[in-house]
């Protein structure tokens, strides 16, 4: 028996519909090669699958992990390989992408002690902490202020 929707067929219009995208990201996705190039009717018009509406919801699942649309596309591209050069494949992009996480995670931990030290100079300026500087002056623009480079 005939699976018939895998046979089902779309025009852009109805898979912008069914996935929550514009045309225009379609045809951008299209371009990039995250999607395949869609089959055209003799009237020009793009004609898209049920592969098509799957391989929209993986980048939409992989957006929202965070990745890239480059790391995206060389996900999507892995899958011409097979077995163990596409699992090493993966792996290999995602310890790049965990070293560049731990970079930016250190990166915030610097930012949040700073902006700590930040408010807890305005709130000794302000005497919420029961003190009060003599100085009427944020100290947080005058440091940014002072700073060089």
């Amino acid at each position: 028996m005939r699976n018939l929707a895998s046979d089902a067929t779309f025009q852009i219009g109805e898979v912008s519909a069914r996935s929550g995208m514009t045309p225009d990201t379609l045809r951008y996705y299209e371009r990039l090669g995250l999607l395949p190039r869609a089959h055209r009717t003799s009237g020009g018009f793009r004609v898209y699958t049920d592969q098509t509406l799957d391989r929209l919801r993986f980048i939409k699942q992989a957006q929202t992990l965070g990745l890239t649309l480059q790391e995206i596309r060389d996900l999507v591209s892995y899958q011409t390989s097979g077995g163990l050069t596409r699992c090493r494949d993966v792996r290999d992009m995602l310890r790049s992408k965990m070293a560049d996480l731990e970079v930016r995670i250190a990166d915030l931990q610097a930012f949040h002690v700073t902006l700590s030290r930040y408010l807890e100079d305005c709130e000794r300026t302000l005497g919420v902490d029961g003190s009060r500087r003599s100085d009427p002056n944020c100290p947080v623009i005058e440091t940014l202020s002072t700073k060089k480079g």
